[in-house]
């Protein structure tokens, strides 16, 4: 069958590669791609926007089924035109796709459906916002209700942090995705992020990984779109895995379908696990970056059959098979993210690098000139490795960034220390 792949991150590489693996694939297509899914697809210059121009591209060369990796085109509803022009898409519409593009959408479905979340309410006024911070009390967490490249959230320690921030987002310091602020309870505990997959109806439960999203070692720094992840992730066990599906998964997707707008595609919810069991903290319609690296090499089965199913509500007597080994990935960045930073630079040493045992190498901020790969985004290159231990696959992962050689990129030296900890711990 012939695929289009939409998108230009290491997700997208991800996907690239796995889905390249299928015998069921004839012709593997990518917009816009990056230099290293160049290596798997053949990389088009369309512009994902432009959804006739999608459409036309699909008509022209018989693709038998998108995959849309980021959430800016499900949100403007391209799986919906898809559709009406006869193609097979994945991803969820763009009413469902509220799921991500609204917070204060996802917050109300809780409520009303009694998923468990943490307390929240919604403001476009900054003096009510603060008068109700000043009520709860810090820590507390203020998300802007739009897509804000995930950049959109700040957890505030103090008044003084949480007023600033609704000071930036509601005085338009994210446009209109911050024209609406969600003001919610901070919690304790362990976060997660859980992927299923959905046709509207049924829901099949992929893996667990878990983030990290600050820019620095210990955590520290500003909030990112994610420096590196693991999975499995150890503080998901079967228990709160079968709570998920129960109090969170299912319920939502019910909910959904109740709504006129059931779900298709990748949910992808990011949970706090703590001493009263799950609790979501939001919900992505799409597979999560740097996540997405990791579940990909620990699939063992096709991925095709199973993006397949979800569109045409097939999931019901659906399996997927797993690696138990563990999955590690360490994003390199451009030095300066998540604030300005050079593009234009050399990176050389990544075939070196991809010699270590066990090690795949996701391009996601790259473009080729010439024989040179040059970095072209603020998260430039995810360094991922299986081992048979989180810590083993954080050695190997390590060892293939000190074969890389590029002086203007950083990367975080702790990717996976929760989970190194604890298999450490537990030999003592």
């Amino acid at each position: 069958m012939n695929m289009l792949l939409l998108g230009a991150g290491g997700r997208e590489h991800a996907l690239a590669w796995k889905i390249a693996a299928s015998p069921l694939l004839t012709k593997l297509w990518c917009a816009p791609g990056n230099a290293g899914i160049a290596r798997e697809a053949e990389c088009v210059a369309l512009d994902v926007a432009d959804h006739a121009a999608v459409i036309a591209f699909c008509k022209t060369n018989k693709v038998d089924l998108v995959v849309v990796g980021p959430e800016a085109p499900l949100a403007a509803g391209i799986v919906d035109d898809l559709a009406s022009a006869g193609i097979k898409a994945f991803g969820p519409s763009k009413l469902a796709s509220q799921l991500e593009s609204s917070k204060g959408f996802t917050k109300d479905l809780c409520r009303d459906n009694n998923i468990p979340t943490g307390a929240y309410e919604r403001f476009r006024d900054a003096e009510a916002a603060k008068a109700y911070i000043a009520a709860r009390g810090a820590p507390i967490v203020i998300k802007a209700d739009g897509l804000a490249a995930g950049k959109g959230v700040v957890v505030a320690m103090t008044l003084d942090e949480a007023n600033a921030a609704i000071d930036m987002m509601l005085g338009g310091g994210f446009g209109a995705a911050g024209a609406e602020a969600v003001v919610e309870e901070f919690l304790e505990g362990e976060e997660a992020s859980f992927f299923v997959l959905c046709d509207g109806d049924n829901a099949l439960p992929l893996a667990a990984a878990q983030d990290h999203k600050r820019a620095f070692d210990g955590d520290q720094g500003p909030n990112t779109g994610g420096m590196g992840a693991y999975s499995p992730a150890p503080v998901f066990t079967d228990d709160v895995q079968q709570r998920t599906m129960a109090e969170i998964i299912l319920p939502t997707l019910r909910a959904m379908k109740a709504k006129g707008m059931p779900y298709k595609g990748v949910l992808f919810a990011g949970l706090m696990i703590g001493k009263d069991g799950p609790k979501l903290i939001e919900f992505n319609a799409r597979f999560g970056d740097p996540e997405t690296q990791v579940l990909m090499l620990r699939m063992m089965s096709d991925i095709v059959p199973a993006l397949m199913a979800s569109v045409d509500g097939e999931l019901k007597h659906f399996d997927l098979r797993w690696y138990q080994d563990s999955a590690l990935t360490v994003v390199m960045a451009a030095k300066g993210y998540p604030g300005d930073y050079a593009k234009g630079t050399v990176i050389a040493g990544l075939d070196e690098a991809a010699k270590v045992e066990g090690v795949e190498i996701f391009h996601a901020g790259t473009k080729a000139d010439g024989g040179k790969i040059l970095a072209n985004g603020g998260r430039v290159l995810n360094v991922t490795a299986m081992g048979a231990s989180v810590s083993e696959a954080q050695r190997r992962a390590y060892d293939a960034i000190d074969r890389i050689q590029w002086p203007e990129g950083f990367c975080r030296r702790d990717i996976g220390w929760q989970a190194v900890k604890r298999e450490r711990d537990a030999k003592t």
